[in-house]
């Protein structure tokens, strides 16, 4: 089942990614959940090496870590994306 919750959160934090980065992003929305996935585990690493991991009630730390490292690879992964299709941004 953790999986499924992987899965879930990597699409809603990739979403969320896309929206606070300027302009269009040109990479598909599987590749949105990859992306989404990988940043929520990077912010999940983050919280650990600083001890944010798990506190009493909601941990907003860890979740706003998991959202930066969503919009930090979600904007390097659409650029990369972008540089190996050789589409220019509008």
């Amino acid at each position: 089942m953790a999986w499924l919750w992987a899965i879930i959160v990597g699409f809603v934090l990739g979403l969320i990614a896309k929206a606070i980065l300027p302009g269009k992003q040109e990479i598909p929305l599987w590749l949105t959940t990859v992306f989404g996935i990988i940043g929520s585990v990077l912010g999940n690493w983050a919280a650990t090496g600083l001890g944010v991991n798990d506190t009493k009630g909601i941990d907003w730390t860890r979740h706003l870590l998991q959202l930066i490292g969503a919009v930090v690879v979600v904007g390097l992964g659409d650029m990369a994306w972008v540089a190996l299709r050789g589409k220019k941004k509008a």
